[in-house]
């Protein structure tokens, strides 16, 4: 019998299998593809939007360097308006939030705290955020008073033990992301003596219940407070919250949260091994450093940082002045005292250079803290805080001047990992810097821990490895760019402090749509944001591409479009990759750069029904208009007060070198007030910024804005 040969149909078969195996990977790598850019998009306008903050803050310094205020009345404006995160005395901070002469009407159904506070009141507010209600003012400031109190009496670095509870749960960002709190107190349980959380920062910003979830984690804070741990994040810091929207009705309230906030932890450490974080390290990280700063004199990591510095320069060169006199006059104030006092070291020759400059650094150190102790006796004396037992205890420590401290807190609080060696600074952000490996290895190694726990970073997954699974990055809030970006997570560490991740999705959406529905999604949202910052940017794009275009056909290459956008823009991103979804080339492979833009422009129009040229300078200042209404709105009413404006117009005007007399300043801000009413809401303050554009008598005027870019 002749042998039988195997069936085609077997042949068919395989061959099948091979080609659904390969469609299948290739389908599955170009999701990855677009899920990867989609995400580098995101992060770019984010990084981006935070440099422009800090270009803000930038420029409201050099106004603040350039502007000498003519009267007490004026420098009492510029005061509250540029100082207000600064610290009240203890007294006039109770007396200024004194909760006790508000009444709580009858009509008022919402929940009802008393202090101390117990677990069922934890448990009362969870339900009634729940069903939308909310806290009386009464209540929040009684809250955030008391815990108040209770954060001036912990340390810097909260230390955990897994010896007193079953596990130890951490969580990263939340930003105003309820939904979130509540799905992770669904599935891991609520705080309680064998049930320990940390809450790695940024709780508040871009979320519209950031109150909602300070009072939850505030009210748990004092049922539990052995067992809740809070560190402060970036966000945690009045000048952030203006650009990023947390903000409240009530100036006393705010007051009060911005008083708050400089008074978390900066760091927690579990069983001595694990360090957590909120944005990472530096080459220069000090624990021992951060354990004795006084952390509440850094309302703002952002404010203030080259101004407090230059001035400092200059008060230390008069006390080197003032030493060098104190010196020579050393044995003559001696003779004369009618009382023993204290001599300084006869000072040595100046042939030993070195013994020399040591006599006067300890001259100058000590001249200093004389300074320090008169200012101290001056100022009203506030209740005892565990810094300062700490920093009065330990008399042999080093003395760090206020540059190398805002420093370390910068770093903790805005720094990245980098697969690269080294650590160089953090230009993405604008803040802190990027830490290698090796920085991360040095760090674990110097102070014996076992790796460490950071937030600041959203990623897909709610959690990431990196620095051989040295650096956990955790990210609570999911949904954060787009419903489908991102999982959120967080992890528990029991006494193994071996990490166990959960991972979850808040909103119900999400769980329907299939992986490519969701990618398509959330590539839509990124392009039509990235199509809205190139819109922003006609102008300089334009600029750019004539660069190029040296015949004005008004078309270039592929290649010379990507570099101009990216010249303009800065984003960091693979344009040439992203093209072709934001604009169509021809078939000779040019780009007609002017329909492209126009296109743009129909886009936008449709959907704010606003000129084009006008249209583009709104979509580029917006945030930065924003963010200053909100700085001259100072009792954050979403109101300014023409005595606010008036004030504030002055201080721009300096900085134009524009003379405008007080009833030139009052024509122009009754202008304003389109509806009459004595107030200038954000839509008047938009309104009046548009029409500023096209006045050409008042152009001087209109480009204060888009110097904030410069």
């Amino acid at each position: 019998k002749r042998k039988r040969e195997p069936a085609p149909v077997h042949f068919a078969l395989n061959n099948a299998a091979v080609l659904i195996q390969r469609w299948y990977r290739r389908y599955v790598a170009r999701l990855e593809m677009r899920r990867r850019c989609t995400w580098r998009i995101f992060q770019s306008i984010e990084y981006a939007c935070e440099q422009d903050q800090i270009k803000l803050h930038n420029f409201f310094s050099y106004l603040m360097d350039h502007f000498t205020p003519s009267s007490s009345k004026e420098r009492d404006f510029i005061s509250r308006m540029f100082v207000s995160g600064e610290s009240f005395k203890e007294a006039e901070l109770e007396k200024y939030c004194d909760y006790e002469s508000m009444e709580v009407p009858d009509s008022y159904t919402g929940p009802h705290l008393s202090f101390p506070l117990l677990p069922d009141h934890a448990t009362t507010l969870l339900e009634a955020f729940k069903r939308k209600q909310q806290l009386h003012a009464r209540y929040v400031l009684n809250l955030l008073h008391e815990t108040r109190k209770h954060l001036k009496q912990l340390p810097n670095i909260s230390h955990v033990s897994t010896c007193y509870s079953e596990e130890v749960t951490v969580c990263g960002d939340l930003h105003g992301q309820l939904d979130d709190l509540f799905l992770i107190f669904y599935k891991n349980g609520l705080p309680s003596p064998s049930k320990s959380y940390v809450f790695n920062g940024d709780f508040v910003d871009r979320g519209k219940q950031s109150l909602e979830i300070l009072i939850v984690l505030f009210t748990f804070l004092l049922v539990y407070p052995n067992e809740v741990h809070l560190n402060r994040g970036n966000h945690e810091d009045h000048m952030v919250n203006l650009r990023y929207g947390f903000s409240v009705h009530g100036r006393k309230i705010l007051k009060m949260i911005q008083n708050v906030f400089c008074w978390l932890p900066l760091a927690t450490l579990i069983d001595q091994k694990v360090l957590i974080i909120h944005g990472g390290i530096s080459d220069t990280t000090d624990l021992d450093m951060l354990e004795k700063i006084q952390r509440h004199k850094f309302i703002s990591v952002l404010r203030g940082k080259k101004r407090k510095e230059s001035n400092r320069n200059v008060e230390i060169q008069e006390i080197i002045g003032e030493s060098k006199a104190d010196a020579s006059a050393a044995e003559h104030d001696a003779a004369s005292s009618p009382s023993p006092q204290p001599q300084p070291a006869q000072a040595p020759s100046m042939t030993n250079r070195l013994e020399f400059s040591k006599w006067v650094r300890q001259m100058v150190q000590e001249q200093i803290e004389r300074c320090r102790q008169l200012v101290d006796s001056e100022s009203e004396e506030e209740e005892l805080t565990y810094s300062s037992f700490v920093s009065m205890t330990d008399l042999n420590a080093p003395c760090w001047t206020r540059q190398e401290e805002w420093k370390q807190i910068l770093d903790i609080l805005w720094s990245d990992p980098m697969p690269q060696e080294g650590c160089r600074e953090n230009t993405v952000r604008g803040g802190g810097c990027y830490f290698g490996p090796d920085v991360t290895k040095k760090i674990l190694e110097k102070y014996s821990l076992q790796f460490l726990i950071r937030s600041h970073e959203c990623k897909q997954e709610g959690y990431e490895f990196c620095h051989s699974r040295k650096v956990l990055t955790i990210f609570s809030a999911s949904n954060y760019y787009e419903i489908g970006s991102n999982r959120g997570a967080y992890v528990k560490l029991g006494p193994d402090l071996v990490p166990h991740f959960v991972q979850y999705q808040a909103n119900k959406t999400a769980h329907t749509l299939t992986m490519t529905q969701r990618i398509s999604r959330v590539e839509e949202s990124a392009f039509r944001a990235l199509r809205e910052k190139l819109f922003a940017h006609t102008s300089a794009l334009i600029s750019a591409f004539k660069a190029y275009d040296k015949d004005g056909t008004g078309r270039i290459t592929l290649s010379n479009w990507a570099t101009a956008v990216e010249s303009v823009l800065r984003l960091g991103l693979p344009w040439r990759m992203l093209r072709p979804q934001l604009a169509h080339s021809m078939a000779d492979g040019m780009l007609e750069y002017k329909s492209w833009l126009e296109d743009l422009a129909m886009e936008q129009q449709s959907q704010e029904h606003i000129q084009s040229g006008l249209l583009e300078v709104i979509y580029r200042n917006r945030s930065n208009l924003e963010t200053i209404f909100r700085i001259i709105d100072r009792d954050h009413s979403g109101l300014i007060s023409f005595e606010e404006f008036h004030q504030t117009w002055k201080l721009f005007s300096s900085h134009m070198n524009i003379e405008l007399t007080d009833d030139g300043i009052n024509d122009l801000v009754r202008s304003i007030d389109f509806n009459k009413d004595g107030n200038i809401d954000f839509n008047e303050f938009l309104e009046a910024f548009q029409e500023t554009e096209f006045n050409s008598d008042c152009q001087k005027a209109s480009n204060w804005v888009p110097s904030l870019e410069s």
